[in-house]
């Protein structure tokens, strides 16, 4: 791995461990093995490092979900998979952590990844809904739009009362309960 991926890749879990302000360019450099001049050679400052991390741990996370919504299975099977994939769950999120970050929502450049991110989220969950409801597997009164923003609200906020209760288990039962109320929608 070259300096600069070194520096990216220390970057993004610099920030989903302690956050922007947390995240020391002198920290950076120490995780990653660069020295300064070789930081500031790859990127203009903190700032430009840490939206490259992001916009990584952003284009991964939409990646991942990619192959799983492009899969095997129904549209409401593909959904469940993806709620249901493995995570890291008492770490959170790396691209939702953020969004509890004062400073990285501050900066519009440093949001716009983020807000990009769960856009692009619920849009896609919206259209395998609205798939689903096509192919018969739901019925017609369930607003896909809605559902789907209800979904990724459930998702990322199973990651916080997880994290609150240092329960991995409790993450599950959020993706159960939302599941079991589409469930009561399936025909």
């Amino acid at each position: 791995m070259d300096t600069r991926e070194r520096l990216i890749e220390s970057t993004r879990a610099l920030l989903w461990e302690r956050g922007y302000v947390g995240t020391s360019p002198k920290t950076i450099q120490e995780r990653s093995g660069a020295g300064q001049g070789s930081m500031y050679h790859h990127f203009r400052g903190k700032a430009d490092l840490a939206l490259a991390a992001i916009t990584r741990s952003a284009e991964e996370m939409r990646a991942r979900a990619e192959a799983i919504f492009s899969g095997p299975g129904t549209p409401a099977q593909r959904i469940i998979t993806y709620l249901r994939r493995e995570r890291d769950v008492l770490r959170g999120c790396p691209v939702g952590r953020l969004t509890q970050d004062p400073d990285v929502m501050a900066d519009p450049t440093l949001r716009r990844p983020v807000e990009r991110t769960f856009v692009w989220l619920r849009a896609r969950m919206t259209g395998l809904l609205a798939e689903a409801q096509a192919k018969g597997e739901i019925d017609s009164e369930l607003d896909p739009a809605a559902t789907a923003t209800a979904l990724v609200a459930v998702l990322q906020g199973g990651y916080v009362v997880a994290r609150a209760a240092a329960d991995a288990e409790v993450y599950a039962q959020a993706i159960d309960g939302a599941l079991g109320m589409l469930a009561g929608h399936a025909r």
